[in-house]
């Protein structure tokens, strides 16, 4: 069952006198459980393609489907709303507020889901205790290194309980050894909770760990490995 469904989508910016085409009529489908990994040169629209599917973004052209979802037919309020009940978030940057401890930080998205205040702390601290941050839960950002700051922002985008989690770069800041932990961490939502997985990286070796590959340049979709685009 495709969980993500990309029909004749276009996207395009003007950068100067230049028109730059990311996605040039491309045609997408990931399946529900899939591990995708997203490659290509600096500039041809992967994170592009990612704010599409989250609905940060719409394109000029075409329809972009979430488990049965028409995403780009939402108006800008439904589909915040449709976002933080369905879809979570990894950034390379972390994107923690400060001000806020990890518990906090990871609380943030429930707080616009319809739940009890009993239910909400039951999410929190079970995603803390996913990605093994239980005992930290009332450190601040500064107080954590970088490697714990990105297991928050994991923990925060798989609270609500998503169907799919966009991954940007999610290891780009991030030495070797705390890389190599946070995609061991990735593929374990991906294969324990079957959390479908669609991860932009620049790097050879994450992108190995997903189950499929994916190359987009010069607008299009290049398969390196199953099956065809």
């Amino acid at each position: 069952m495709a969980l993500v469904e990309l029909h004749d989508v276009c996207k395009s910016f003007k950068k100067g006198e230049e028109v730059i085409t990311p996605l040039d009529h491309v045609d997408l489908e990931v399946a529900e459980g899939a591990f995708v990994s997203l490659m290509g040169p600096s500039g041809t629209g992967k994170s592009t393609l990612l704010n599409l599917v989250s609905g940060i973004d719409r394109p000029d052209s075409g329809r972009i489907v979430v488990n049965g979802t028409e995403v780009t037919s939402l108006s800008r309020g439904k589909v915040a709303d449709w976002r933080a009940a369905n879809l979570g978030y990894i950034f390379q940057t972390h994107n923690l507020i400060p001000v806020l401890t990890a518990y906090e930080n990871v609380e943030l998205p429930t707080l616009l889901l319809k739940m009890s205040a009993s239910e909400r702390r039951k999410r929190v601290e079970l995603a803390l205790d996913v990605v093994g941050l239980r005992d930290r839960a009332e450190h601040y950002p500064r107080q954590l290194s970088g490697g714990q700051e990105q297991r928050v922002g994991i923990a925060r985008a798989i609270v609500a309980h998503p169907q799919i989690v966009v991954a940007d770069e999610p290891t780009g800041s991030l030495d070797s050894e705390t890389s190599e932990q946070v995609l061991e961490l990735l593929q374990r939502l991906n294969s324990e909770l079957n959390i479908t997985m669609l991860m932009v990286t620049h790097d050879h070796e994450a992108a190995s760990i997903a189950t499929r590959q994916l190359v987009l340049d010069r607008g299009h979709f290049h398969e390196q490995a199953g099956e065809a685009v």
